[in-house]
């Protein structure tokens, strides 16, 4: 279920509303974090996915600082949840001390419903780990999957059987990483774009049930209207070559300037799943591109990012004319999609909206027939104390009403192992 942002940062608040995303059940009890030191302590970078043995996992980056004066530091944070009673372990760190640590994606093998993988970056974000655990999350392997002289960003995972996959973006690029024993040994392959792109970020990432694996990501145009372009890219060769389809182009967020117009600021995202059959399900919000230019207003209905949905039988060489699965009236904004697909046919599907302005709402809604109908919108929650993220100042007036108002900002981040 996001993250500029250059600290790509997302609040808890909206992972929680996602956590509901597949359960029928509302937290009986708040997480459990370490205690805080006397100086400002900050959790941000949340991503969460529930195993087959009714364990919800929490990962999430805890920025604080250990001693009066010190500089704050980035470490992560696992809490384990049961889906049954919504009571929570108290959350502890993931891996000995070490670098700041940012970025955090997880998932669950749907293979044996168990076997945990995470992934982040350390070192300046120069780094991209992987954790594997295998005893529901107290103890983990630790790897190396990446290392180089620039940052990269927003790492995300999957797995199935001895297959992982973790994507990411570096120098502008997305770049693949693929392991075939069990996360053991990784090779490294460009997703090189179709056209010239200014910059990039992954949005998700699934390995069917054929083998083949498929990474769903934004580019960043050069062009002066700062579109992006919703991609998947597919491998059938292992992680070695990859081919990509074209999904959609949404236009920049309504005034956002130049240097903002990326993943920062609720700007359009795409996401990916497959169920045990090997369909695959993507989800995504756009707006309709035109002629308009970053930092122009743009108050047409037409241009409100939309929530999109599409699905493929054909591992990704055709796809389904989108659908709007959207029931909140034209106009209004949508952000952080989200999705995830189980038995042969499930699907479930989340995101935000402001039709209920100046306040987000999350909702979701499921599907038995792989799309084909859906369920009504549920709304999974609203307003939340204290939960301003968005600044007075920002690009959009519309995010600009009491601190207070529930608000969304970043890449959304949800993964499950099963239905």
């Amino acid at each position: 279920m996001v993250l500029k942002f250059s600290s790509f940062r997302r609040p808890i608040f909206a992972c929680l509303l996602l956590l509901l995303f597949g359960f029928t059940y509302v937290f009986a009890s708040p997480i459990e974090t370490p205690a805080e030191s006397s100086t400002a302590s900050d959790q941000l970078e949340v991503a969460i996915t529930k195993d087959g043995f009714h364990h919800v996992y929490l990962l999430y980056a805890q920025k604080e600082s250990q001693c009066l004066g010190c500089a704050a530091k980035s470490r992560l944070r696992l809490a384990v949840g049961d889906d049954e009673d919504g009571s929570w372990q108290a959350a502890r760190e993931l891996t000995p001390p070490s670098f700041d640590q940012a970025s955090p994606s997880i998932t669950v093998d749907p293979s044996d419903q168990r076997t945990l993988y995470a992934a982040w970056l350390e070192r300046s974000r120069k780094d991209v780990m992987l954790a594997k655990s295998s005893d529901f999350g107290r103890s983990w392997s630790l790897n190396v999957v990446g290392r180089a002289d620039n940052a990269a960003n927003k790492p995300v995972i999957n797995a199935r059987g001895q297959n992982v996959q973790i994507a990411f973006g570096r120098d502008h690029e997305i770049w693949a990483a693929s392991s075939h024993d069990g996360g053991i040994t990784f090779s490294v392959a460009n997703v090189k774009a179709p056209v010239a792109l200014q910059d990039v970020l992954s949005g998700g990432a699934t390995l069917d049930s054929n083998g083949n694996a498929f990474v769903a990501w934004e580019g960043y145009s050069s062009d002066p209207a700062a579109h992006t372009n919703l991609y998947i890219s597919k491998s059938s060769d292992q992680g070695k070559t990859w081919t990509s389809t074209l999904m959609d182009v949404s236009s920049s967020p309504t005034n956002c300037k130049a240097s903002d117009c990326e993943w920062g600021y609720l700007g359009a995202q795409i996401t990916i799943a497959s169920d045990s059959a090997g369909t695959l399900y993507a989800l995504w919000n756009a707006d309709r591109p035109g002629n308009d230019r970053p930092g122009k207003d743009r108050p047409s209905k037409d241009n409100a990012e939309r929530v999109y949905f599409a699905s493929s039988t054909t591992a990704g060489e055709t796809w389904s004319q989108k659908s709007d699965v959207s029931g909140a009236p034209v106009g209004t904004k949508h952000v952080l999609p989200a999705i995830m697909a189980g038995a042969s046919g499930e699907v479930r599907i989340a995101w935000m909206d402001a039709r209920n302005s100046p306040r987000w709402s999350a909702y979701e809604r499921s599907s038995t027939n792989g799309g084909a109908t859906w369920s009504d919108e549920e709304l999974l929650s609203m307003y939340a104390p204290n939960s301003g993220y968005i600044p007075e100042n920002d690009f959009d007036r519309m995010f600009s009403p009491a601190p207070e108002d529930a608000r969304a900002n970043g890449a959304s981040q949800l993964s499950f192992g099963g239905m």
